[in-house]
């Protein structure tokens, strides 16, 4: 009966290693200091395509088993917290980062760019599916 016992222990005790830390992933921001002089229809497609990658992070963490994504009312539950943010240096040089730190010590688990050439939905989404590519091939997630 022990082994038995001992057997169901080690085998949840795999599942649970197994199973994502769940992750409140806060929507990504915009560093751009030329955003003032933009045209409001170029302010309007920035701030569409911000909520695009946000999305599109939170799918691409999910559907690869990285993560549990929460969203950020469930931040105070969470295990990790990410913060997205994209720097727009002008529309043919950009870079997406994201920093993922423990919510119960706070300290910086990992920080990850990857820049992208080129003010549209296509580049900013491929920049999004490889950064994702990044933290899954260097296996950060586990940390």
């Amino acid at each position: 009966m022990s082994v038995m016992l001992l057997l169901a222990a080690l085998v949840c005790a795999e599942a649970s290693a197994a199973e994502p830390k769940s992750l409140a992933l806060m929507d990504c921001e915009l560093i751009d200091d030329m955003r003032p002089f933009a045209s409001e229809q170029a302010r309007r497609e920035v701030d569409q395509r911000i909520a695009l990658i946000t999305a599109e992070l939170a799918k691409e963490l999910e559907r690869r088993g990285m993560y549990r994504v929460l969203d950020r009312a469930s931040a105070p539950g969470a295990e990790r917290i990410a913060r997205c943010w994209v720097q727009k240096v002008s529309n043919l040089i950009l870079n997406i980062n994201i920093e993922v730190r423990s919510a119960a010590t706070d300290e910086t688990v990992y920080v990850k760019s990857v820049d992208i050439r080129g003010n549209t939905d296509e580049t900013w989404l491929r920049g999004v599916r490889r950064l994702v590519d990044n933290i899954e091939e260097r296996r950060h997630h586990l940390h």
